[in-house]
């Protein structure tokens, strides 16, 4: 518990004290410590699973409660463990890490390639083809069935390379998604520190919002709950409370017991560390936990679109195979007479299988994954962690940005500028003067409801080299929280000890005081504090507090106007309570406000004395203290906290809405502070609604969908308004049935009440909109409470500083600096994920229907298929694995933010990419066609010859080589080399193909039935291929633009409304011009060269 005491005895101690020194480690035999095994014998007594009864009994009896178990574990009770000593107890009893699952070795994933059922059916045609080739030719009839093993060996080695890092990639993500902080007490200090650096006999602190990180026993608790479903599956949140110092009759039926991967729902606790890492009840389940990769929704989309086009090479490799056959039966050509039917059927099978292969686009998957693994890793370096890959590619297509306002949009920097402290008001605070106006007694008031109702800390990390006021100070909690103690320990208020003030409270101590913590939907926080009629010297004292009558007080603080609503009396400057009047009650009304109007929160503080005179303090829950204690209080003071703007807010915000997405603020602080901050952050803009949660609740589902077009701020809001909001958006988890509104709204009728309660039901939702698919939308939340919301969105984004670990775990990004700025940069690389896919698709694409036409035609026409098997098997390489690697991996661009998302449901083949793969393919088809029929004449090689297929072959690999340039390009700009040398993946992807495709046609011989060319050979199959490029010019300026009802969202800024396509007339100019000049040159002149320059196979 945060709020808890820090370091100052209190009385109760265990006895045990810890003499280290912190700046030296303590060896193991010096700490005369149990042994492991009987320590964890004794620890796992009391830490059976689903055994409370038993655990209870065993603590209480066997060890003897829990000062007895802090004396077993060296345990100082308020002062922890020693720091000297941390690594001689990691060392005995091991480290809080959690088991990770053994992953698969790179010959695992090298055999797990071949389980695809077209590898394993080219493997089987290898061997076939090899035991015919060597019955038929003993001496060089291996040759096609071992290249044909070879290629299927490459594919799956890099398949298998490939598989191996995204692996290692994503382990290494995991590990960071894992690793959170967690506060503990060592040497009398409060610390924060990562949750595996914890050991057994650690004293914890965890309040409402945070992931227990081992097994425990509660040393200090109030009003702890938490939420176990994690480990036992039930719903309901369990009451914890710590066993008492004299043996109370009811210890029999507390749970003092706090278990490793549940969360704290509610309350503060202290408890010492039982059992850690593997030992722990999480880490036991963990051990046989190992978790599946899951498919995204592009990879499902991709995965069904691989097998339509599958589909087709199947129908194409069938139809190859038969007219292969019948071409062998019926047509009897010259080519074929000496081939046998059982080879040529063999030869036809094989054929149609490697057709299959390279039909069968096992790219595309390969593409998503490579993609992901590749942003995730960057967006990492962006400060946005991703703990689901689907939120990658969705958060690209975002519509709708629900964003809180302090800590995102503001930089969480809390000040208090302005107040009212009892009745004295003061405009402009400088907490470096003591300017205070007010009395002793009143300031002690305010004071002690500051630090009293509070669960921040302020640590000054303190440097030798510096003074106290200068040495820098780290928050841990609430930055408003921390804005108030910063002013009662500053100059302003006499540089007060909230420390002292809290630990005298004794929270969590039987029969001390209370806390009931800050919840964000009561927008306040009460606590019940024991014995603060004694007072020493302006200090409250358990001593001094003897001396007097027992007494308990409620101190308040909240939303400054619900706590004025609340409130009866106001402190006077003298310490005296006055009535507040209608005048007084305006004139606060008017501060208030015009503290909201300059974008400062507003908090108020209050009290109210004697409470338990009116309930019983030390058993009143949260719900009594709301419903008895929280009206007829004293206002003691109104105060304006200021949280500027960061300064890169007004420009994401502004990229946003020229992308396309509309950008909301939902806010707990008042409507006019939310108004203002909205202003200055351009969210609010002319027109735009700004309303209240309470306004907002009210609405029916149609009413509601009216106002969303304009509404851009919800104030004073509640996490439910926010998953409201965002159900009302995306249609997520609408009731689809009676039974399902009815237990959403019990009490309620349904057939008289569906269309007036929010959120509405799914049916209603879709007819509203047309049966569409409803906006995309990305929520920001750090709360406990906002874990529903961030489930409900499309893209969760919850705050890596600020955030609880409620908040993380619902959440699919964590931005690890809380900055708007980083929502923007996940749009980005979204995008650029999603783009780049489809840039792989076009390219995939255009090589698929070229492949597979010109297999088929050649041999219904009578020729031998000009790509032989191991050709194609290296077409297929080029195309899935290279083509992936060289274009799913482009860097975003800013030009990705000048267009709309994409609608759900959008097609992801747009018209522009049909027109480009079209173009691409009817060029290379034709100069095929072209190269088949006339080439033995233009480069003087026989008809059919492995010479005549080389050349067909090499012209080909390069349309696909200048192809991939174009592919960098999905719309109707022409800039194919655009921030080329941001890209060295792809770079070094198109070299390695050209000197591979070198090797091959040089190099290989009988293997792939290819003959080295001539140097003239070499440059016309060049130019060939390259005139790829202004083909991509040309196809660029055919007018086809995607259909409008393709995206979704508005663009706010229509003067900066989506971009026309550029030309790079530079490249035209240097590139495709010369191209072309030297196109019709070489189409003029081909028949007057030489015929040795073509047939002179040394030369190149």
């Amino acid at each position: 518990m945060n709020g808890t005491p820090n370091g100052t005895p209190n009385g109760h101690s265990n006895g045990h004290s810890n003499g280290h020194s912190n700046g030296t480690s303590v060896r193991k035999e010096e700490l005369n410590l149990p042994q492991p095994g009987e320590l964890k014998t004794i620890l796992q007594s009391i830490n059976e699973p689903q055994a409370r009864d038993i655990n209870l009994s065993n603590l209480k009896h066997q060890i003897g409660g829990k000062d007895s178990l802090l004396d077993r574990l060296k345990t100082h009770r308020t002062n922890g463990l020693s720091s000297s000593e941390i690594s001689a107890r990691r060392d005995l009893y091991g480290s809080n890490s959690l088991p990770v699952s053994p992953r698969k070795s790179f010959w695992e994933l090298f055999v797990d390639t071949f389980d695809d059922v077209t590898v394993q059916i080219l493997g089987v045609a290898a061997v076939i083809s090899l035991a015919v080739g060597l019955y038929d030719n003993p001496s060089s009839g291996y040759i096609e069935g071992v290249a044909i093993l070879l290629a299927v060996l490459i594919v799956s080695v890099v398949t298998a390379v490939n598989d191996f890092q995204k692996e290692t990639q994503f382990r290494e993500l995991n590990i960071v998604n894992e690793e959170s902080d967690i506060v503990l007490v060592r040497d009398g200090q409060i610390a924060k520190v990562s949750t595996t650096k914890i050991v057994i006999g650690d004293l914890l602190s965890v309040e409402a919002g945070d992931k227990i990180p081992c097994d425990g026993v509660l040393v200090e608790s109030d009003g702890l709950e938490v939420d176990e479903s994690a480990l036992t599956g039930e719903p309901e949140e369990v009451a914890k409370r710590c066993l008492s110092d004299n043996g109370d009759e009811l210890d029999s039926e507390v749970d003092p017991f706090v278990l490793s991967g549940c969360t704290v729902s509610a309350g503060t606790a202290r408890f010492i560390a039982i059992a850690t890492g593997v030992d722990s009840q999480w880490g036991k389940i963990k051990v046989s936990l190992e978790k599946e990769d899951e498919n995204t929704p592009l990879q499902d989309r991709l995965d069904k679109m691989s097998m339509d086009i599958g589909n087709v090479g199947i129908a194409t490799a069938i139809a190859t195979f038969i007219a292969m056959m019948c071409i062998k039966v019926f047509v009897r050509p010259a080519y074929l007479e000496l081939v046998s039917s059982w080879s040529h059927a063999l030869d036809a099978f094989i054929i149609g299988v490697t057709i299959v292969v390279v039909a069968v686009p096992e790219g595309l998957p390969l593409a998503v994954t490579i993609s992901l693994a590749y942003s995730t890793k960057k967006m990492l370096a962006d400060n946005n962690l991703i703990r689901h890959l689907a939120a990658c590619e969705t958060m690209g297509n975002a519509t709708n940005i629900c964003s809180d306002k302090t800590g995102t949009l503001t930089e969480n920097r809390m000040t208090v500028v302005s107040g009212i402290f009892a009745s004295v008001p003061h405009n402009k605070i400088n907490p470096d003067e003591s300017s205070l106006e007010i009395s002793k007694d009143a300031a002690d008031i305010i004071l002690q409801c500051v630090a009293t109702c509070s669960t921040a800390q302020l640590i000054r990390d303190e440097d030798p080299d510096e003074t106290s006021i200068t040495a820098k100070v780290q928050i841990i909690g609430s930055k408003t929280e921390a804005a108030l103690l910063s002013l009662a320990a500053s100059d302003f208020f006499s540089n007060d000890s909230y420390q002292y003030r809290r630990a005298n409270a004794d929270f969590g101590q039987e029969g001390g005081s209370r806390l009931f913590p800050f919840s964000s939907k009561r927008k306040r926080m009460s606590v019940l504090v024991n014995s603060d009629t004694g007072r020493d010297g302006g200090v409250i004292t358990r001593a001094s507090a003897k001396k007097k009558k027992e007494s308990w007080t409620l101190y308040h603080k909240g939303a400054a106007e619900v706590v004025l609503e609340n409130c009866k009396y106001h402190l006077v400057a003298d310490g005296t309570e006055s009535t507040i009047t209608p005048q007084k009650r305006k004139e606060l009304e008017d501060s208030i406000k015009e503290y909201a109007s300059r974008g400062e929160r507003c908090v108020a503080l209050a009290h109210r004395r004697d409470i338990h005179k009116l309930i019983n303090p030390t058993t009143a829950s949260e719900k009594i203290c709301e419903e008895e204690l929280e009206k007829d209080m004293v206002l003691d003071a109104v105060v304006g906290i200021a949280d500027p703007l960061r300064a890169d807010v007004v420009d994401a915000v502004r990229t946003c809405q020229n992308a396309g997405i509309m950008v909301r603020m939902i806010t707990g602080d008042s409507l006019d502070t939310a108004k203002a901050i909205a202003k200055e952050a351009g969210i609010l803009s002319e027109g735009g609604l700004a309303m209240l949660g309470e306004n907002f609740r009210k609405l029916t589902p149609r009413q509601l969908d009216k106002l969303i077009p304009d509404l851009q701020v919800l104030a004073r809001s509640s996490p439910e308004d926010k998953l409201i909001l965002v159900r009302r958006l995306n249609g997520t988890n609408l009731p689809t049935t009676r039974e399902e509104w009815e237990e959403a709204h019990p009490g309620k009728d349904f057939d008289t009440e569906k269309d007036l309660l929010l959120p509405g039901y799914h049916d209603e939702w879709a007819e509203s909109r047309h049966g569409g698919s409803g906006e995309v939308v990305g929520v920001t939340g750090d709360g406990t409470n906002d874990g529903p919301a961030l489930r409900a969105a499309d893209v969760g984004l919850s705050m890596g500083l600020s955030g609880t670990d409620v908040a993380k775990n619902a959440s699919d990004i964590i931005l690890m600096d809380d900055k708007f700025s980083s929502i923007v940069k996940a749009v980005v690389w979204g995008r650029s994920v999603y783009d780049n896919i489809r840039k792989f698709l076009q390219f995939q694409l255009t090589v698929n229907v070229v492949a597979l036409s010109i297999t088929f035609l050649s041999a219904v026409s009578g020729y031998s298929p000009p790509l032989n098997a191991v050709m194609m098997l290296w077409v297929n390489l080029i195309m899935d694995t290279m083509g992936a690697l060289a274009l799913g991996t482009e860097p975003p661009t800013k030009t990705l933010l000048d267009r709309r998302p994409y609608r759900r449901d959008a097609s992801l083949i747009s018209a522009p990419m049909w027109r480009n793969i079209a173009c691409q393919s009817i060029y290379q088809l034709l100069l095929l066609i072209f190269l088949l029929n006339r080439g033995p004449d233009v480069f003087y090689c026989e008809d059919g010859s492995p010479h005549h297929f080389t050349i067909l072959f090499n012209a080909f690999v390069f349309c696909q080589v200048f192809n991939e340039f174009n592919a960098r390009e999905i719309g109707d700009r022409f800039d194919p080399f655009r921030n080329l040398v941001k890209s060295p993946m792809f770079i070094a992807i198109i070299v390695f193909t050209m000197a591979c495709q070198w090797f091959i046609v040089v190099y290989g011989g009988d293997y792939t039935q290819t003959v080295p060319l001539t140097g003239y050979e070499w440059m016309f199959t060049v130019l060939l291929g390259a005139m790829s490029i202004p083909i991509g010019f040309l196809m660029r300026q055919i007018p086809v633009s995607e259909k409008e009802e393709s995206f979704a969202g508005e663009i706010v800024h229509p003067q900066t409304n989506l971009k026309k396509s550029q030309t790079n007339w530079n490249v035209v100019v240097i590139v495709v011009l010369p191209l072309v000049f030297a196109f019709a040159y070489v189409c003029r002149h081909i028949s007057t060269i030489p015929t040795e320059v073509f047939t002179n196979s040394s030369e190149l």
